[in-house]
């Protein structure tokens, strides 16, 4: 089993939607990139909800300013964990990041919880936050998830994805 660690969040003072992940996977950890694996459909689905279709095909750093130039910021709610292989399932031992300082720092005004996994971490660690924030649970865009199609995800990701 190996310990995995989150990067640093993406974000910035005009970010006002959160999107927390569980933990990066294999690929992702090794390029030091959010959503590195092809298959992952998040790049494709924030680029359809903010009207820009080549998202995916911008290098690493353009996509993540252009997340901030949307006013999204980009983090996980697990900071370390122990896991084999890429799957949520296999997550062990999670330590959460500080997402509250986070949140005291940022005027963000929603949290989007990029699926099952993501959520119930985010529930068991900073249930308050639940109370006190817009949040929404939301099908993640992993291939793993193989019963959201791209247009599922996109119906479902758009209603909070507003700028």
């Amino acid at each position: 089993m190996e310990i995995c660690k989150s990067f640093s969040p993406n974000i910035d003072e005009n970010s006002k939607i959160l999107i927390l992940g569980s933990m990066p996977g294999i690929r992702s950890l090794e390029q030091q990139q959010y959503y590195a694996y092809l298959q992952n459909r998040f790049w494709k689905v924030i680029g359809k909800c903010c009207n820009f279709d080549n998202l995916q095909e911008l290098n690493y750093s353009d996509r993540l300013k252009f997340l901030l130039n949307n006013q999204i910021a980009l983090w996980d709610v697990i900071e370390s964990c122990k896991r084999t292989g890429s799957l949520d399932s296999n997550i062990k031992s999670e330590k959460p990041n500080d997402i509250r300082a986070l949140l005291k720092k940022y005027n963000i005004k929603r949290i989007c919880l990029n699926g099952n996994k993501s959520y119930s971490a985010f529930k068991k660690h900073f249930p308050e936050l639940l109370k006190r924030y817009n949040c929404y649970k939301l099908p993640s865009t992993s291939p793993a998830n193989a019963k959201y199609k791209l247009e599922d995800l996109f119906k479902e990701w758009s209603k909070v994805i507003i700028i």
